[in-house]
């Protein structure tokens, strides 16, 4: 089964809307829309320049143990540059770019996940495609989630703490990536739930726990009374 790059491509930016735009519920007038814009589109190049390197990497055979801990220092810092503006310090709304860049940069890496498996596996039917593309919505939920974890540290002023946060909480998702991304056997593609269930898990807990912290008590009242309207 051949499929398109184009609808490669689009497997990857669709879902990370669809996250972003249930996630900002609630949240209206807290950003600006040119700003979001702006770091979704930072995120996706940044993204892209990432899959590069960790495609290179991975095929380099670089030891699997420095891989893991390479790339959860090298992607989240990457997202950190960006963040780390001084006219984005101490500002509840860099918690939500934070959320809009690591979408974008999540998504970057469906295509070049997608392109890996069939090349390296041969597999290339729609059912080996599909478990591909769910593992990849593991990297969108993992990479937004710490995209706005690091967007809250530095809106608190702790960007060192939730940085190193960030990157240890990435170890095991790289360590779940790694061992998905062995399609030398096409059953290993069920792995792909690994990466999946740790983003998912990732990013419920900041979407509920981290982004409410931007708003005061009266502010959470108010929103939890117009999400129960809706």
């Amino acid at each position: 089964m051949d499929v398109p790059i184009q609808a490669i491509l689009f497997l990857g930016i669709i879902p990370a809307l669809i996250l972003f735009y249930i996630s900002l519920k609630g949240y209206e007038g807290y950003y600006k829309d040119k700003t979001v814009f702006l770091t979704f589109v930072i995120g996706i190049i940044l993204g892209v320049i990432a899959a590069i390197v960790r495609g290179y990497m991975w095929f380099n055979l670089l030891p699997w143990l420095i891989f893991i801990i390479l790339f959860a220092f090298f992607e989240q810092l990457l997202k950190t540059i960006v963040l780390n503006f001084p006219r984005l310090h101490y500002k509840k709304e860099t918690t939500i770019y934070g959320l809009s860049l690591g979408l974008g940069f999540g998504s970057s890496f469906t295509p070049f996940l997608v392109i890996i498996a069939v090349g390296v596996s041969g597999q290339s039917s729609l059912a080996f495609i599909s478990l591909v593309v769910f593992g990849s919505l593991g990297f969108i939920l993992f990479h937004a989630a710490s995209g706005l974890y690091l967007g809250f540290g530095i809106y608190s002023g702790k960007l060192t703490r939730y940085l190193f946060g960030a990157i240890l909480l990435q170890l095991p998702f790289n360590a779940l990536a790694y061992i998905a991304g062995l399609y030398t056997d096409p059953r290993l593609a069920y792995f792909q739930l690994g990466p999946f269930l740790y983003g998912a898990i990732f990013f419920v807990f900041v979407i509920k726990k981290v982004m409410p912290k931007i708003l005061t008590q009266a502010e959470r009242r108010k929103r939890s009374k117009k999400m129960r309207q809706k």
